[in-house]
């Protein structure tokens, strides 16, 4: 008979459990094929959207547990040491235990994603993306503290014993802390939303991503920035996408053989440009054109327009910069460019 036995077990039982595994795979794959063929095509015609939030949340981990089901069954067939059979009992209570996580986590992304990201009208689903890492950041440390202390684990102990250890992981966390909490910042505070154009520092760009760590900014050359989020807290942050529109300010430099009426019309010129450039504005209020100063080298000349939020800020400067040009050609106003004039005396004889 202990020439039939394989580890204190017969070889038909070795057998039976090894077909109860296979079963439990078929029954996996039959489910799979079910709701495929059968459940999902039932969810999609439903007019209610709850029924396709719990198919999506429960399929995955129902299959999970079926297997651990199976697998239990199989290993608890069979004869083992003691010591081994408290060892899979312990990683069953913690798979279960996150089993039943993973359908939390699942469920609230999914509630999350259908009723807060569907109201595109509010520019808080912008920050949909950072609200739905930080809920699944929690909800996998509650599964994972309550899968320890499912298998006897003393949680309070455990921190004590890491308290050196944690003051350490701290000091050298303490950046990435400062990132979370600079996120959470970004979140309640709401000085910009993802699509928004801001600039802080010396750095300009459209907002793509807001995450737990860090937030990426696209700049103007198409490249994707990657900025740690407690950098941007701590910074002075221009939100551009907030103006109603954008101020552009130019200087600009006459020749010094310029008269004063070549003078009056160059502004009443500049005053009038906003008329003929597309999404300028033409409220007087909003264009300064005055004649500032004696430079060294120009009669200078300030100009002040705005351009209206829908319009593009290059395409519009280069525009007006045209406008400006043709005008002035067109009025024989000169720019002026450094010059320097020499006046030579000749010497009286003696």
């Amino acid at each position: 008979m202990l020439e039939n036995e394989i580890w204190g077990n017969s070889i038909q039982n070795w057998a039976i459990s090894i077909l109860i595994v296979v079963a439990t795979i078929v029954v996996v794959k039959l489910m799979t094929l079910l709701s495929k063929r059968v459940l999902k095509p039932f969810t999609d015609g439903t007019k209610n959207q709850l029924d396709d939030i719990l198919f999506y949340s429960l399929e995955p981990p129902v299959k999970f547990a079926i297997v651990l089901l199976g697998v239990w069954i199989a290993i608890h067939r069979l004869v083992y040491p003691d010591s081994f059979v408290k060892m899979v009992d312990n990683a069953y209570r913690i798979l279960i235990v996150l089993d039943i996580t993973w359908v939390f986590a699942r469920l609230s992304g999914s509630l999350l994603q259908a009723y807060w990201g569907r109201r595109s009208d509010s520019r808080n689903n912008k920050m949909l993306p950072v609200v739905k890492r930080t809920i699944l950041v929690v909800v996998w440390i509650i599964g994972l503290v309550m899968a320890l202390s499912n298998i006897g684990v003393n949680i309070s102990a455990l921190l004590g014993t890491l308290g050196i250890g944690g003051i350490a992981f701290a000091l050298a966390a303490q950046d990435t802390v400062k990132n979370i909490f600079g996120a959470f910042t970004l979140l309640t505070d709401k000085p910009f939303n993802i699509g928004d154009t801001i600039r802080f520092d010396s750095i300009e760009g459209t907002v793509i991503d807001i995450g737990i760590r860090s937030t990426r900014i696209m700049n103007s050359d198409k490249r994707v920035i990657t900025i740690p989020n407690y950098k941007i807290t701590d910074s002075a942050i221009v939100n551009i996408s907030s103006e109603p529109m954008r101020r552009v300010a130019l200087k600009l430099g006459l020749t010094y053989n310029t008269t004063a009426e070549k003078m009056k019309e160059a502004l009443e010129i500049l005053k009038g440009l906003p008329q003929k450039v597309e999404n300028v504005s033409s409220r007087s209020s909003d264009v300064v054109a005055v004649f500032t100063e004696y430079s060294d080298s120009a009669l200078g000349i300030m100009y002040v327009y705005h351009i209206e939020k829908q319009g593009n800020v290059l395409e519009v400067t280069s525009s007006m910069n045209t406008e400006i040009l043709a005008s002035f050609n067109q009025a024989g106003l000169e720019f002026a460019f450094p010059t320097q004039t020499v006046y030579i005396g000749k010497d009286e004889p003696a």
